[in-house]
């Protein structure tokens, strides 16, 4: 499960500041002002001229309210927040929708809603980060012009999916609004730039008091999409000359994609893994994906950076969480490349997941053959789970 956010976390990292614009005049403005350096930076143009409207922050608070509706489902609510819990990677206290609405809304300056094809500014945002938002967001409406986003957007029930193309689409924003915009434009030249924007977003936390305290596996995936996606445009920039992004059937097809791009290339996509028994009593399916199982690995060892250089050797996953009497299940096959990347994770991850403890369940962390490949399966659940003698398999 992967946060949609408005908020443009680079423009946070430079630090803008400046007289927030006071009337839908002005903004209507700034995008006209915008618009011929965005362009030329995206190499695609507007058919017509945007539709900008200024909205106030509770009208914004209301239409994120609205997708989150729509995005976060009650069943996929119940089945992410089960499965993060008995992984680890949230406390049980912890109200995940209402979390998610908060991280959404804060820093929140603009945003592009590809179903009515307006641009948002947000009222009191300050002009400068105003300013860099827009750009990024005007990148969103020029992607709209040649990509089918709505589709792309709607993964169904693959977030691994879902996730990358996010990325291809937020790191090509990334890039394009800081080209269009002078004054910013030189930072592209830094072969540190997004490894200096990551560490000053951890060190301007402060400033963003919810995201500063979400868990781990929340903050990692905000920043997934700018970050590692405007990793991959530099790459795809380099080794596809006059292409300004991924076309819908060029767009990567999993995370591990994103983190080493030669395997979008070389179209290594992800084995199809999937459940063979019945769907009786599942209340949510998906697919993790090779960043999220990073992200695992980094919460099981205790926090710190995400290391992400050195490839898992991730070949495919699915999971689903199971509604019982004594509480969710979660049933976990993952593919791997090879039998060295399987046998690392079953002895490092998979040994650091076992040996958790969580009253009343069992785990079980085993190799198994998963897609014709060496691979691993993870269950926990309660230990009167009636499926524990008929164990769900994959095919």
């Amino acid at each position: 499960m992967r946060p949609r956010t408005a908020a443009l976390l680079v423009a946070v990292a430079v630090g803008c500041r400046g007289t927030p614009p006071g009337r839908a005049q002005d903004i209507v403005a700034l995008v006209d002002s915008l618009r011929p350096g965005v362009e030329r930076a995206a190499g695609i143009r507007f058919r017509a001229a945007p539709t900008v409207e200024l909205r106030s922050r509770d009208q914004v608070r209301t239409y994120l309210l609205d997708r989150l509706e729509k995005d976060f489902s009650v069943s996929r609510q119940e089945g992410v927040t089960a499965a993060y819990r008995l992984l680890g990677l949230l406390p049980d206290t912890l109200d995940l929708r209402a979390l998610l609405l908060e991280l959404y809304t804060e820093q929140v300056a603009g945003y592009y809603d590809p179903e009515s094809r307006v641009l948002v500014g947000v009222e009191g945002a300050e002009a400068d980060l105003l300013r860099l938002t827009l750009a990024h967001e005007m990148v969103h409406a020029l992607q709209h012009e040649v990509l089918p986003l709505e589709r792309i957007m709607r993964a169904g029930s693959n977030s691994d999916a879902l996730a990358a193309a996010q990325a291809v689409l937020e790191g090509h924003a990334m890039v394009v609004s800081l080209k269009s915009i002078p004054s910013a434009a030189a930072m592209l030249q830094n072969p540190e730039l997004w490894r200096m924007a990551r560490q000053e977003i951890q060190r301007q936390r402060s400033t963003m008091k919810v995201f500063s305290t979400a868990p781990q596996v929340l903050q990692e995936s905000m920043i997934f999409p700018y970050i590692n996606g405007a990793e991959f445009i530099r790459w795809w920039d380099s080794a596809h000359a006059g292409e300004p992004l991924p076309g819908p059937e060029a767009l990567p097809r999993s995370t591990e994609q994103i983190l080493h791009p030669a395997r979008s290339l070389s179209r290594d996509n992800p084995v199809a893994v999937a459940f063979a028994d019945s769907s009786a009593d599942v209340i949510y399916e998906d697919t993790y994906g090779e960043f999220e199982l990073q992200v695992l690995s980094t919460v099981l060892r205790g926090g710190g950076e995400v290391v992400t250089e050195q490839p898992a050797g991730w070949g495919g996953d699915r999971f689903r969480v199971y509604r019982s009497a004594g509480g969710p299940a979660f049933v976990w096959y993952l593919a791997f490349d090879d039998s060295t990347s399987a046998t690392r994770f079953l002895r490092v991850t998979g040994a650091r997941l076992g040996a958790r403890t969580r009253s009343a369940y069992r785990r079980t962390v085993e190799a198994v053959t998963v897609a014709g490949k060496p691979g691993a399966r993870v269950i926990i659940a309660p230990d009167g789970w009636d499926r524990w003698a008929s164990l769900p398999t994959s095919r």
